[in-house]
């Protein structure tokens, strides 16, 4: 199923021959006017101009897919919006790009994807709804040219079913020329996240054999003054002898006291 054009209106967008390029064209932006070129076969390339204010009016109505004419001198020429560049961080409209057509030749063009209906897989089943092709390929005179694919999901009734191309209406008067197999959208099973913070570390894995205490361990560097054990802190002495460990030097024997 398609969505057809909303309007058999005539779209003009009335655009001006541009002579001012590279870096000029930042004070022509903050004027209000996108820089703009028109292209196709057999057509020599156009720099052009409009204002900002009368692309939004056109666009809004055309997207990529509607005819728009554009009146250039006392020409129109009608084109398709191929290509909208915009400013990666106020999303500003920075350039556009138009392709001439030809109103009795087909052409091939990206129309985009919409999930219609209610899956019962989704609204019952608790599944996700993942759209993998956000546009398609078609093929058509440039007059009808959908404005959208609507691709009915009602027919998912169970986790896991997908539609592909070949699951999708025939038209009469466009063909999609993405390979048939392609998946389109797809339902699948809600994968729930641990939320149980964890609360203790896991100890590191021992390789090889545990080295007893007090042993240098391989690969470590003493520290200065021991080679093993830790230094005592300055001005304290040990309080006490360690268990079963003589001193290094042991005080000596009181004589015996002579009666």
């Amino acid at each position: 199923m398609t969505k057809a054009k909303s309007s058999s209106e005539k779209l003009v967008l009335k655009v001006d021959p541009r002579t001012v390029f590279g870096k000029k064209l930042r004070k022509l932006r903050h004027g209000g006017v996108i820089p703009g070129n028109i292209f196709g076969p057999e057509f020599k390339s156009i720099s052009v101009s409009t204002q900002f204010k009368d692309f939004v009016k056109v666009y809004k109505t055309a997207k990529e897919t509607g005819i728009v004419y554009i009146a250039l001198d006392k020409e129109e020429i009608p084109v398709l919006i191929k290509q909208v560049q915009r400013h990666p961080v106020n999303d500003s409209v920075l350039h556009v790009d138009f392709r001439k057509v030809d109103l009795k030749k087909k052409i091939q063009t990206e129309v985009p994807v919409k999930a219609t209906g209610i899956s019962e897989a989704v609204a019952q089943k608790g599944g996700v709804l993942l759209t993998l092709s956000e546009t398609l390929l078609v093929e058509a005179l440039p007059g009808d040219i959908p404005q959208q694919i609507d691709v009915d999901i009602s027919s998912i009734k169970e986790l896991g079913q997908e539609i592909k191309v070949s699951d999708l209406p025939k038209s009469a008067v466009y063909e999609i020329k993405t390979p048939v197999e392609k998946v389109v959208v797809s339902v699948v099973a809600h994968k729930e996240e641990s939320i149980t913070p964890e609360t203790t570390a896991a100890a590191p894995e021992v390789i090889g054999e545990v080295p007893a205490e007090g042993a240098p361990v391989e690969g470590a560097v003493p520290t200065e003054g021991a080679e093993t054990g830790a230094k005592p802190a300055e001005g304290k002495k040990s309080e006490a002898a360690a268990p079963g460990k003589k001193s290094e030097s042991p005080a000596p024997a009181k004589p015996a006291e002579k009666k």
